[in-house]
């Protein structure tokens, strides 16, 4: 049985929500990834940053990743990614920064001049690898 430590500030329930319509239910390996997502790189981000994040969008199941539009090699189909905001372009922009400045992701990437932040994490290898996508 895999030991998972507690939360302090998100839930996997936050991280599995869509407004698709679609069944979004993760599977054992998906908890686990979201749970080294949020453990990670989603709690020590708020912890830094101080203030309410909001997860946009986590896990995407293959029917909720279609409809948004997702590529078909997304992290978000395997609990790793998450896409948050902080309420504007400014706190978006240092949520990017904070995570950046802490160094523990996979992808971090920069939507459409910060509109949000996309981040992911992986307990195989951590690329550390910086996008922005105009």
């Amino acid at each position: 049985m895999i030991q998972i430590k507690p939360f302090k500030f998100f839930t996997i329930d936050e991280l599995t929500h869509t407004n698709t319509g679609l069944s979004n239910i993760p599977d054992n390996e998906v908890i686990y990834n979201l749970s080294l997502l949020i453990n990670n790189v989603l709690d020590p981000l708020r912890i830094k940053y101080g203030h309410s994040i909001t997860v946009d969008s986590g896990y995407r199941s293959i029917e909720v990743n279609k409809k948004v539009g997702g590529v078909s090699t997304s992290q978000h189909l395997k609990g790793q990614a998450a896409d948050i905001v902080a309420g504007s372009i400014e706190e978006n922009e240092k949520l990017f920064n904070i995570i950046k400045e802490l160094g523990i992701y996979d992808q971090l990437i920069n939507e459409y001049n910060f509109k949000w932040v996309h981040v992911s994490y992986s307990d195989v290898h951590n690329r550390k690898q910086i996008i922005v996508i105009k």
